[in-house]
């Protein structure tokens, strides 16, 4: 079993005093696709924030690579997609990914960035247009393009597949499948379990503030008796977190 890359140990972090994630535990291994799963207000922002340094935790520890996630060493191994992503509307897409790969010290190849371009489904001619003019899905795209490309070890991705059209969905889980491939460690949230059971070697459940369940999507399955993780998890958080963790 290889070490975990990301460690997270008994953390407690919130707003105001008030820890709305609690006791959070998860290790998640080099080369492993992780997924965080829960219903808006969960804590599965918060849990992210936290990750890379942007809300300090009341109680415990996460490292990545063994290093303490605030500090330099620890950032530069990661790259990071939020949710809403919005690029600087005057640039164009191959300046934005230039200043995206400045801060890891790599330089824009612009060949590597049209075949990029074409394996999420967006025209390269694009990339020399204002990412203001591109749609929501357009925007994602080279949000993804500009994670990817970074080299980083370790992707965190929230709602990776957002305003994507189905072909471009199936696209992008290429594009994961292949940095699993690489040896590279994704740890992603979304909403569109299918997705989530598809793509990920196990996954944490988050209700409440708290994580109710890690293992494989088989495991919740088989737990639960249902034939879908959409429905396992639902059924899992319905009933309080009565199945047990993996």
């Amino acid at each position: 079993m290889t070490a975990p890359f990301l460690n997270i140990s008994g953390v407690y972090a919130g707003y105001n005093g008030i820890d709305v994630i609690q006791d959070i535990s998860l290790d998640v291994r080099a080369g492993e696709t992780y997924g965080l799963i829960g219903l808006n207000g969960a804590g599965k922002t918060t849990l992210i924030k936290t990750i890379l340094g942007l809300k300090d935790q009341s109680k415990g520890t996460i490292t990545i690579d063994g290093h303490p996630s605030a500090g330099a060493e620890a950032k530069q191994r990661l790259a990071y997609l939020p949710e809403r992503f919005d690029p600087a509307w005057f640039l164009n897409s191959y300046e934005f990914i230039a200043f995206t790969l400045s801060l890891y010290g790599r330089k824009l190849d612009k060949a590597q960035a049209d075949v990029m371009a074409e394996q999420v489904g967006l025209k390269k001619e694009f990339l020399s247009k204002r990412a203001q003019t591109y749609s929501k899905g357009m925007r994602q795209k080279l949000g993804l393009i500009s994670t990817f490309l970074t080299g980083s070890p370790l992707l965190i991705l929230d709602e990776p597949m957002s305003g994507l059209d189905p072909l471009a969905r199936a696209q992008v889980k290429g594009l994961l499948s292949a940095a699993r491939d690489a040896g590279r460690t994704t740890f992603l949230s979304s909403h569109i379990l299918s997705d989530m059971e598809e793509l990920c070697d196990r996954v944490a459940i988050m209700h409440a503030g708290k994580i109710i369940f890690t293992g494989k999507p088989a495991d919740v399955l088989s737990q639960s008796g249902e034939g879908q993780l959409e429905r396992a998890f639902l059924s899992l958080i319905g009933a309080g977190g009565s199945i047990k963790a993996a």
